[in-house]
């Protein structure tokens, strides 16, 4: 299951929170798969194969704050593991350009991770972390996420997504390692030379 936090809502549809709304919604393009409303999950939701693998994708329609209502709801429903979802999440602590794959783990003060922390009673997920960068002043975050950001950022930002999006494959098939040296660096792993023999 591919979770892509934000707001919904068209006043809130380019701002930096909402930049694991825009992850999700790049892969649902990819995928060719509709994104459509379920009231019983509070979400945009679809439901697509990827190498024989079913996932779902999900955009949260609740309000950051309360992310792991839908996010619960979704994977109780389908009995999907808390370790079998990868949720995308704008990050603070990242440069725009930038991002981290992260399993498990606090949810650092971000608002849509703590709720879904309370809601599947467990940190032991996936995370993407998308860099939006920090504004250098903690009393400026909450302006910083709710705003635009500028054009060169936003470029980066989405450069990022569509860099990171190459290692869903890896994700689904279990190749962590590999899903995270190409979100970290855009390359794939380079194969390990053969042992000499007798070593």
């Amino acid at each position: 299951m591919l979770v892509g936090l934000g707001n919904p809502g068209a006043e809130y549809e380019a701002t930096r929170h909402n930049a694991g709304f825009w992850w999700v919604e790049a892969l649902a393009r990819e995928l060719k798969a509709t994104l459509l409303h379920d009231k019983g999950y509070h979400g945009l939701v679809a439901r697509t194969t990827l190498h024989g693998q079913t996932i779902w994708l999900l955009k949260p329609q609740t309000f950051m704050n309360l992310s792991g209502k839908s996010v619960a709801a979704l994977a109780r429903f389908f009995k999907i593991q808390p370790e079998e979802i990868l949720v995308a999440h704008d990050e603070l602590d990242v440069v725009p350009g930038q991002a981290k794959l992260k399993f498990g783990g606090s949810h650092a003060g971000h608002n849509g991770l703590r709720d879904i922390h309370a809601q599947l009673g467990t940190g032991d997920y996936w995370r993407l972390r998308l860099g939006i960068g920090h504004p250098g002043v903690k009393s400026e975050v909450i302006n910083w996420v709710l705003k635009k950001p500028d054009a060169q950022q936003r470029t980066a930002i989405e450069e990022c997504v569509a860099r990171t999006l190459k290692a869903v494959p890896a994700m689904l098939a279990g190749e962590m390692e590999k899903a995270t040296l190409l979100v970290h660096t855009g390359k794939p792993p380079r194969p390990k030379p053969p042992r000499p023999e007798g070593v």
